[in-house]
């Protein structure tokens, strides 16, 4: 068996990759970790002499933790928000955090994890494991108890529904900043026909308050531009940050930030808007020195 200093050198080479694993599994940041550390504690329980591919051993192993988690919420029957964002992740609009890049090496946007909140557990779990990571259908099929035939199935009607609902962004950074700050000064104006202008006609805004009967969905373009208000001060003390690699906005005051906004783009349009408030949630996301910048929006 490997001395345990040699293994957990082994291990921490893998965590990037099994952080980037559990948080599109899950879409949470802190249960992600948490996934990680259980990999890690069986891990130092096991006899990994025998183990040829770690990284693959471990991939497998928080995939399961993760299904696990994932089927414990669906049990809980909890009474759901009108509206859930993911946790975001947050990075300088210069990318300089190489622990978030680690993370977004596989771009993926607060728009993909809602889609995938919908999917079953066992369906996301086959879509990214396979689509994203490129686990065979035979080590997934192990994970779901079912046969290779069926985890491709499961794989194929998840990616279906991922389909659907795609709204694929625009990718460059720049031109997006761009509409956001168009965005931003038609708010500060209040100027709906410039809202209309940088909105999409099918734009759907999401508010997490961590509050049932206050997160709300609202779409389409006139009612988004016409609930804009709340959201006028981020046009004058927002920090400009990157948000899972697409523009966005801190929300700060008296010292503390209280709200985190990412947009999604396409064509020139603003097609998505989400908004995370929930204090509890953001407390425990990393935006350390964030709120050091100075305000650019």
């Amino acid at each position: 068996m490997d001395e345990a200093p040699t293994l957990a050198k082994r291990f921490e080479e893998h965590r990037g990759h099994l952080r980037a694993v559990a948080y599109r599994m899950l879409g949470s940041l802190s249960e992600a970790d948490d996934a990680v550390q259980e990999a890690w504690l069986r891990l130092s329980r096991s006899d990994a002499s025998h183990v040829d591919n770690l990284r693959g051993w471990l991939t497998t192993v928080v995939a399961r933790i993760c299904l696990d988690l994932l089927r414990a919420r669906r049990s809980r029957h909890e009474e759901p928000l009108e509206a859930h964002v993911p946790d975001p992740v947050v990075t300088y609009e210069d990318g300089s955090n190489p622990e978030h890049q680690t993370l977004l090496a596989e771009a993926i946007g607060l728009a993909m994890l809602v889609v995938l909140d919908r999917l079953s557990p066992a369906e996301r779990l086959a879509f990214v494991l396979h689509d994203v990571f490129a686990v065979p259908f035979e080590e997934i099929a192990l994970l779901v108890g079912r046969s290779p035939t069926a985890a491709r199935q499961l794989a194929s009607r998840a990616r279906r529904r991922v389909r659907g609902a795609d709204r694929t962004p625009d990718t460059d950074v720049r031109r997006q900043r761009e509409v956001v700050d168009a965005f931003f000064a038609a708010v500060r104006n209040g100027d709906f026909q410039g809202l209309l202008t940088v909105l999409d006609p099918d734009v759907v805004l999401r508010a997490d308050l961590g509050v049932v009967g206050a997160s709300r969905v609202v779409r389409g373009a006139a009612e988004v531009a016409r609930q804009t208000r709340p959201y006028s001060g981020f046009a004058g003390s927002g920090l400009p940050v990157l948000v899972n690699g697409a523009p966005g906005v801190l929300g700060a005051g008296d010292g503390r930030i209280h709200s985190v906004m990412a947009f999604a783009i396409r064509g020139g349009r603003i097609v998505e808007i989400d908004i995370l408030s929930d204090p509890e949630r953001l407390s425990r996301l990393d935006l350390s020195g964030l709120d050091a910048r100075p305000d650019e929006v």
